[in-house]
Parts: structure tokens; sequence; C-alpha cells
């Protein structure tokens, strides 16, 4: 079995940095590993379109790379796109819109072997054998080495809903949680503030989460635009980040440019427009 990165990470109490894909093309997986700066690559599945052969392709990507693999998962979708990522060699899985205690425990129950009784701090699961990926298909399902990977997937969960943060102490207690992340989108959206990321109230949720995952020994981390917005968190003891969307740093790179390049030809009296006949005309090189 492939060694978990991301595991061996935090069980050593290092930190990690991860980044964020929504794309499926594994060559964009490939450039994050070339940088030698990440230890995992998040593919956000809750907001991508994606097939079973997508999630082989990331699964051999990650191992081409040297790199660990963290699957977003859909409230909806808990059980059976936790056993395909694992199974196409994902060794990660977070778990989003997590609401209440009955969640979080379907969350670790999706990800842990079930042995006929809990995996000890790793909590009971309900997984079975299968033939896929992360057993080379036929060469270690079914076998202890199996059970040991399946206790040591990182399971992370998003803390973004209300009832959620209002009952955060015991969820936070389900054995077998490892990593966990405030959202404040969603629990601005959830207490009625939408958009308000920045309110007191939202605010004092981030902070109560981060303390209490501390508190209980578990690992927040947090999802920023980029390294600059890292300071604060790190006073508070927080190790760990995921940093940029592929599909942000396009955006932010083409309107950033593009802005710049229209601005260049307009001071210089080109009058270049997106329609004319020379925008047309441009070469690739």
């Amino acid at each position: 079995m492939r060694k978990n990165i991301l595991r061996e990470k935090l069980s050593a109490g290092l930190p990690t940095v991860g980044t964020h894909v929504l794309s499926t093309w594994p060559t964009v997986v490939e450039l994050a590993g070339q940088s030698g700066s990440y230890d995992y690559v998040e593919f956000t599945g809750e907001y991508s379109p994606f097939t079973m052969h997508d999630l082989d392709n990331l699964g051999r990507a990650f191992e081409v790379s040297g790199l660990g693999g963290m699957l977003k998962i859909e409230q909806t979708q808990y059980t059976h796109q936790a056993m395909r990522a694992i199974g196409s060699g994902f060794q990660s899985v977070l778990f989003a819109d997590i609401r209440s205690v009955e969640d979080a425990t379907a969350a670790v129950e999706a990800v842990r072997a079930e042995t006929g009784s809990a995996n000890g701090s790793r909590g009971r699961g309900r997984m079975g054998v299968g033939m896929r990926r992360d057993v080379g298909t036929i060469l270690e399902g079914g076998k202890p080495s199996y059970v040991d990977a399946l206790n040591d997937v990182v399971i992370a969960i998003m803390v973004e809903k209300k009832s959620c943060v209002d009952d955060l102490e015991a969820i936070l207690s389900v054995p077998g949680l490892d990593m966990v992340q405030f959202g404040p989108s969603d629990y601005s959206m959830s207490i009625g503030k939408t958009g308000q990321t920045t309110d007191p109230e939202v605010v004092a949720a981030e902070r109560k989460t981060i303390e209490m995952a501390l508190a209980k020994g578990l690992h927040p981390r947090v999802e920023i635009g980029d390294a600059s917005q890292a300071a604060i968190y790190i006073e508070m003891g927080v190790k760990h980040f995921c940093v940029g969307w592929d599909v942000s740093i396009l955006a932010n790179y083409w309107s950033a440019q593009g802005n710049t390049m229209r601005d260049m030809l307009s001071s210089n009296g080109a009058g270049l427009t997106a329609s004319s006949n020379e925008a047309a005309q441009v070469k690739p090189y």
C-alpha cells in the first residue's frame, strides 16, 4: 500500500500545505508536484463535474507527482464518493456541510473498515473489501494492510453551518476526525448574513472552531487565496493551509493581464478591441 503523506505529516506534528483544483486534467496535479512546495492536492469535487475514470486518473497523477490527494465531497454523496475516491488512490477526504454528530459519524463510517469493532481512536467504519486501484486491484484487497490504510485515511470536515457551530464540542468529539475547516461563506449564509464573511459573528465562529479543534487535539485547516493571508492564522496556532484554486489563478491572471494589455493599447491609440480583425489574427507565439 502506498504511504499516506498527509497522515505522516499530521502524526509527526509537521505543518502541511495543499492547493485546490477543480480541473480533472492530471497534468495540473503534476505541475503542482513539480513545484516541490505542496504535500497534497485537493480535488474540489463538490463543485466540479467528474467521472469515476477522472478519479482514477487523478489517483495516478498523485502517485507520479509524489503528492497526497484529497477529495471534497458534497453532503448527499458521503458513502459512495468516499469509497470511490479512496479506491482510486485518494488518501484524505473532506466532508462538506456537517450539521450534527450524526453527520460526523457518517463521515467516519464512510472511510474506515468494517471490522466488527471500533478501530480505536480512528472510529468505527462501514467500508468493505474492493478490487480497486488502492489495493493494486487484486494484490492487497482484504488484507490487514488494507484495513491499516483505511485507518490512515485523513478525515476532514467542514464547519460551516450554524447547527454545527452550536454543537461544535460534541461534533469534534466524534472518534476518527482529523482535520477541521471553517467555511465563512456558508456559515454567514446559514445565520442570515449572506456574504458578510467579516461580520463579527462569523469571525467569532471561526475563532471558536480553530480554538476548539486545537483543544480537542485535532488539526485546524484554513483555505486562503494566497500566502499573504496566512499570518493571522499562524498566530492562532494553525499549521495547515490549502492555498489557491486553479480556476481563481487563471481568472485573476487573465483579468489582470488582459486589462493591462487593453490599457497599454488604449494609451498608445491602437484602439484594439476584442472583436477587431487584428485581435483575431494575433499569433500564439
